[in-house]
């Protein structure tokens, strides 16, 4: 890094957050809203990390068309959720309405998920890792297109649920329900992940098969099994990934899948790709700093709509981490063989 670069990037992390906390634009109770938005963004970021993280831990592959299974659940979960509104059962029912719009948005990303693989990326397993990578944006593609063709174009917009309306008071701290309920959600669903990946049978064979297929499938572990199996989990946290999305930002479109998909599989390169607690904490960590960033870094500096500089302090960050510790914060889970 040049002196210049060194400067500047002092600048925005020293007196940036000097000059606004000084002036005292925002209040106590404005970072921890700020904080509480990015941990629930984080949420999300997470969750989906979570399916880029898996699929690299045992094929070595970066998944890009994972954003466009995150979209096709949220989208699907839409229509589900639109009729049970419109028949009056998520107003009765709301707890209900939203498990089963869940199990229709994960069921259906599933379903893509198991196809990707099936169609898209089991022929080419022993191929060069670049052709996989194309083979991934051909599918992103292709599945957007496919759900603008099926779909419609335009915003469809996820019915209000009356009970997740209003916040809560947790610990002094006004906290929106849809916020509450993503975090909490998502930190259960990543809890839950870890303990299936670390005690249960299928995780410690998942493991086996990251390390070395070849070994594995001599111990008798069915690899495309695990593989289908890690799919599977993938596609189901992109899909409550999705109706947790909606509950927090309400609208869904074709091409929603790009952009939170980038920062997903920014975050897993932050925490350390194929490693799945580094996955958890990336996301969080983007997060957190894309909700305080602008504020605490840019509006310092005296930068206009610093809000809308906020991809920029994202990626700032993934290049500084990069440079820094390349295999991200908890380091990337590679085998001794592989290594």
């Amino acid at each position: 890094m040049t002196v210049t670069a060194a400067l500047a990037v002092l600048a925005v992390l020293v007196y940036g957050p000097f000059r606004i906390l000084q002036a005292g634009k925002y209040s106590s109770e404005n970072w921890l809203d700020f904080i509480v938005f990015g941990l629930a963004q984080g949420s999300l970021y997470a969750l989906i990390a979570l399916g880029y993280t898996l699929v690299y831990g045992i094929l070595r592959m970066i998944n890009f068309a994972h954003g466009e299974v995150f979209m096709c659940g949220a989208f699907t979960g839409y229509f589900a959720a639109a009729a049970l509104d419109g028949s009056g059962f998520m107003d009765r029912h709301p707890l209900v309405g939203l498990l089963a719009v869940t199990v229709v948005a994960a069921s259906t990303s599933i379903g893509v998920a198991v196809l990707l693989e099936r169609i898209a990326y089991r022929p080419l397993r022993r191929a060069p890792r670049l052709v996989p990578l194309i083979t991934a944006i051909g599918a992103s593609l292709f599945l957007q297109y496919t759900v603008s063709g099926l779909y419609g174009s335009g915003l469809e917009t996820y019915p209000d649920v009356d009970v997740l309306k209003g916040d809560w008071q947790i610990l002094g701290i006004g906290i929106l329900k849809t916020q509450a309920v993503v975090i909490a959600a998502a930190v259960l669903i990543m809890l839950s992940l870890y303990a299936f990946v670390q005690h249960t049978r299928t995780g410690r064979a998942m493991r086996a098969v990251s390390e070395d297929k070849d070994t594995a499938a001599l111990m008798g572990i069915d690899v495309d099994g695990i593989i289908v199996r890690t799919f599977v989990l993938g596609g189901a946290l992109a899909g409550v990934a999705g109706v947790l999305h909606a509950l927090i930002y309400k609208q869904v479109v074709f091409n929603m899948g790009f952009q939170p998909g980038l920062k997903a599989f920014t975050a897993a390169v932050l925490g350390g790709i194929g490693n799945v607690p580094g996955a958890m904490l990336g996301g969080l960590f983007l997060g957190v700093v894309e909700s305080i960033g602008p504020g605490l870094f840019l509006e310092g500096l005296g930068i206009p709509a610093a809000y809308q500089l906020k991809d920029a302090i994202a990626f700032t960050l993934l290049v500084l981490v990069l440079i820094f510790r390349p295999t991200g914060i908890l380091g990337e889970r590679v085998s001794e063989k592989r290594a």
